[in-house]
């Protein structure tokens, strides 16, 4: 069991919250986290690169200058790959280039949670007990953060409802925020600590935070019986 302290927005400790590892995979799979996180990197591009050819280029086709007599080296037309401004030699003329990958659903749900297993085990998951904010402050998100020790690239996992935390953050820099739906392996790996309140946490370990997902299996299960 993993004993994770959870502290109010000055930095003291006020209760610990108990993980089981084996919910999170036991224990940190280097391999799968790497292809979790080469998967989604690659399905972010849009493989939209265009580039044009000597012929595609606007421009003379008139030599520039005579072959021989001028002391130069010889030379064509401007339109060319060596001259700056030229086509490209090899141009790229795809209409849509497919990086995408494909990875099992349930792997790809244990690299988010061993993600979150690698973040507890090297103490860089920072549980706030709310941060529930009346009104937008920035400057009140930047003093709990600095009260819990962040001091590098953060990501802060919300709930859906907590619009005024979210907008409290998004200010700041090397912090970015996401639902704690959303959470991910990618996001996790990209940035030095997670800060998280322990509503959010407790409804990521256990499942609620997908209601719909819940709500729905509950129904398989009551049609099958």
């Amino acid at each position: 069991m993993i004993e994770l302290p959870v502290y109010d927005k000055h930095g003291k400790q006020v209760e610990s919250l108990s993980i089981d590892e084996a919910q999170l995979g036991s224990e940190v799979k280097p391999v799968l986290l790497k292809q979790a996180y080469v998967q989604f990197h690659a399905n972010k591009r849009q493989g939209s690169a265009r580039t044009k050819s000597r012929g595609m280029v606007d421009g003379s086709t008139r030599k520039l200058y005579k072959q021989k007599g001028t002391g130069n080296a010889r030379a064509g037309a401007r339109r060319t790959s060596v001259r700056k401004g030229g086509g490209v030699t090899f141009a790229k003329t795809k209409q849509r280039e497919a990086f995408r990958l494909k990875m099992p659903k349930k792997m790809r749900q244990l690299a988010n949670r061993n993600a979150l297993l690698a973040k507890l085990v090297d103490n860089e998951v920072k549980c706030i007990v709310d941060l529930d904010f009346a009104e937008p402050r920035t400057r009140e998100f930047d003093s709990i953060l600095k009260a819990v020790g962040v001091n590098r690239t953060c990501l802060v996992a919300l709930d859906g409802a907590n619009r005024n935390a979210a907008l409290s953050a998004r200010n700041l820099d090397h912090v970015d925020t996401v639902r704690i739906e959303q959470l991910n392996a990618f996001d996790l790996l990209n940035h030095r600590f997670l800060v998280v309140d322990k509503a959010s946490l407790q409804a990521f370990l256990d499942g609620s935070a997908w209601p719909d997902v819940k709500a729905k299996g509950d129904k398989s299960e009551k049609e099958a019986a």
